[in-house]
């Protein structure tokens, strides 16, 4: 009877522990199953600049410091802060009673030797009256450029020395910047390429400008670098920028790409070879042509705009623990990473 009843139990336990194995089976197969079609992965937007990036102030297209000349006292002011004026345009004037009536006797006295001097006299007093002329010019301070008034700090009865600084004239047609560019980045240069601007004063808004040239030799930085001071340059800028405002900005190689990245396993294929997808909120399934994008993401070319939800439609070949990893909790992907270098796939064999 103890026999009977001993292999009664063993039989009972055997099935038991084969009863549970196949419920967990079952079990472990259901929840697979169920986060399979859960998994939901999304078309992401990459995109790739080609870009020297690069930071500095902005310039007036010409700058005039105005200065006294000569020492003397100011008789005249023919302009205010923020007038135009056109080159040649003489800004203030300073006494020149003496340098007019040295110039006067002097030509008195060239008119006598005329009469009655030698020729080699006379040419000799020619070049003397040039360097009056110039002393009497010297009294002028003179618009080297068509501008506008910036700054002026003087007034009628100012005694001026020689070399004082009395105002700014600035040529705003235009603004432009000499920025640094790393050595090994010299050669990617191209007269002409498009510069994008960022200003503090715009917040978010770009400004487009173009890069003008660079010298044949480098520089050596405080910080040991070498270095080129390109020059870049904005012909239509905003009225809220100004001269000496900063800017970083983004000298652009090349233009730039624009990718729509999708996991390789939210793409099936028909019978005929053609890949397709199915919307994670409707079902609809839609036609879409990819390229292989590394191993495990793909390059849609048509079919998708971005943004999109879509099933998993294919198993990953990797690990569950991997698997896992890409797919969070709720199945939704959490390897939405996008930029260059990033990991990428393609269809499965056989495309």
């Amino acid at each position: 009877m103890k026999k009977k009843t001993t292999i009664k139990i063993v039989l009972f336990s055997g099935l038991g522990i084969i009863l549970i194995a196949t419920t967990l089976f079952l079990i472990r197969k259901l929840i697979a199953s169920k986060n399979n079609e859960n998994v939901i992965y999304t078309v992401n937007k990459e995109s790739y600049e080609n870009v020297i990036e690069i930071s500095g102030t902005v310039s007036a297209a010409q700058e005039q410091t105005l200065q006294a000349l000569s020492d003397g006292t100011v008789i005249a002011l023919y302009v205010q802060e923020g007038d135009v004026v056109k080159k040649g345009d003489v800004i203030l004037q300073l006494d020149d009673t003496s340098e007019q009536y040295n110039l006067a006797k002097h030509d008195y006295d060239m008119a006598t030797t005329k009469i009655s001097g030698s020729e080699k006299e006379l040419k000799l007093m020619e070049t003397q009256r040039l360097s009056l002329l110039q002393k009497i010019a010297d009294r002028q301070v003179v618009a080297t450029f068509d501008g506008v008034i910036a700054e002026l700090d003087v007034a009628v009865g100012d005694s001026l020395e020689a070399k004082d600084t009395v105002g700014t004239l600035v040529n705003l047609d235009y603004l432009t910047a000499d920025v640094e560019i790393a050595e090994t980045d010299v050669g990617k240069l191209k007269i002409g390429q498009k510069v994008n601007f960022t200003f503090s004063a715009l917040e978010e808004e770009i400004v487009e400008g173009y890069l003008v040239g660079w010298p044949a030799i480098g520089e050596v930085t405080s910080r040991g670098a070498t270095v080129v001071n390109a020059q870049v340059r904005i012909d239509d800028y905003p009225e809220e920028i100004l001269p000496n405002f900063s800017f970083t900005g983004k000298i652009e190689l090349s233009p730039t790409v624009e990718n729509l990245v999708l996991s390789r396993y939210a793409i099936a294929y028909d019978e005929d070879g053609q890949a397709y997808v199915e919307l994670a909120r409707s079902g609809k399934v839609i036609n879409v042509t990819v390229e292989r994008y590394g191993s495990e993401y793909v390059k849609v070319i048509e079919g998708l705009k971005g943004g999109e939800e879509v099933k998993q439609l294919t198993k990953p070949k990797t690990s569950g623990w991997n698997r896992n990893r890409m797919a969070g909790p709720g199945g939704q992907d959490r390897d939405n990473r996008s930029g260059p270098g990033m990991g990428a796939g393609g269809p499965p064999p056989g495309m």
